[in-house]
């Protein structure tokens, strides 16, 4: 009998699947999600708009109304967007429509995985390039590579995840200027850097814009996205979305959240930025860690410990981080999420209090006990 794997492409077979580890904990900073929930007013009318909604048909082909509000919300036509499952769904799309074998995508590293595993995945040839010192963009790099080897795509996560650094205009503009190809930015953080790149695609046509409302807009579990571009390019990858793509429930809720957005979302995000810089000064106090600026709800930080350690001893304290120390340039390196003032505060006093152990004991700590503390029975609901 053939072994059916040998009906999987070789690439594909050789790739590690995009995962993430199922440990649970009383705070969650691993996925940069907001820690506060949709507001209850995007909640009631929401309910609302959805009760005399008949579930037996679909939901509308191509969700206008959400095009519509998205258009005026964004400052950009509504027939260069297409909403969909999440902006996973559309850079999916928009790699499903450019790349095959032979052709090139190049990527800053570290950055989101997903950009390398799909383009693989599609047989495409994934090129990158190195963050440069204080893990930034390296933009001479990027042209050069860019002049040099041609990609088809550029994908540019601004902020950056995993490391929160911004791509600045001037300098993503001499990459539109340069590139045959089209250059995506990924503006799934761009809320809390309070800039974005949209007034570029009046002049730059071959610019690509994906945002999400799983993360400032505090709606993850409902997967909703959105890309814009010139209408001609939106209407091409559009054909790789797939029909009745995003649900009505979602569509809904997503009209009501931009609608709202302003007096109910906003001033959770201000929160949060402040949140970021508060957090940013504590971890730097610690001995031991380095954080690195970010304009994003999270931010990679150095640490003396191993990072896996730090991860280990603070899921024994019922806080979830993200261990990113198998990212490019990363192997010193875990990433927290910018939680609720409660959820900061209890990071830094585990933090502190494991470094202050990790003074006495300087070994990897593989196996060893944690003392007990305070912090290490902390299940209620923060």
């Amino acid at each position: 009998m053939p072994d059916l794997l040998d009906t999987i492409k070789p690439r594909v077979r050789e790739l590690r699947a995009y995962t993430l580890t199922p440990e649970r904990a009383a705070v969650k900073l691993n996925q940069n999600e907001n820690p506060w929930d949709a507001p209850e007013r995007i909640r009631e009318e929401s309910l609302r708009r959805l009760g005399g909604r008949a579930w037996s048909r679909y939901p509308d082909f191509v969700p206008a109304s959400l095009h519509e509000r998205l258009a005026a919300f964004a400052g950009w036509r509504a027939d260069g967007i297409i909403a969909g499952n999440g902006s996973n769904e559309l850079i999916q799309s928009l790699l499903m429509v450019t790349v095959s074998e032979g052709k090139r995508v190049l990527i800053s590293e570290p950055t989101f995985a997903l950009y390398r595993q799909v383009a693989t995945v599609l047989g495409g040839d994934v090129l990158s390039v190195p963050l440069a010192a204080r893990l930034k963009y390296d933009t001479a790099a990027l042209r050069e590579k860019i002049v040099s080897d041609r990609p088809d795509v550029t994908i540019i996560c601004s902020p950056n995840n995993p490391t929160g650094c911004r791509i600045v205009d001037a300098e993503l503009v001499s990459l539109l200027e340069v590139s045959r190809g089209l250059v995506a930015v990924d503006e799934a953080y761009f809320e809390f850097s309070e800039r974005t790149v949209v007034r570029l695609l009046h002049e730059h046509p071959n610019l690509v814009v994906f945002r999400t409302f799983s993360k400032a807009m505090a709606l993850a579990a409902l997967r909703v996205g959105y890309l814009l571009a010139a209408p001609e390019l939106a209407r091409e990858i559009a054909k790789a979305v797939l029909p009745y793509n995003l649900n009505v429930v979602s569509q809904t809720i997503a009209e009501v959240a931009v609608e709202l957005y302003e007096t109910e979302l906003r001033p959770l995000i201000t929160q949060i930025v402040a949140e970021r810089g508060r957090l940013c000064e504590g971890l730097r106090a610690i001995e031991g860690l380095e954080p690195v600026a970010s304009e994003a709800n999270f931010m990679v930080v150095r640490s003396t410990l191993a990072p896996r350690r730090v991860f280990a001893e603070l899921l024994k304290r019922d806080i979830l981080i993200r261990d990113v120390s198998g990212y490019p340039l990363l192997q010193d390196y875990f990433r927290v999420s910018v939680g609720t003032p409660r959820e900061n505060d209890l990071l830094l006093s585990a933090l502190q209090e494991i470094f202050d152990e990790g003074k006495q004991s300087p070994g990897e700590g593989d196996g060893e006990e944690v003392a007990s503390s305070p912090l290490a029975n902390v299940r209620e609901k923060l």
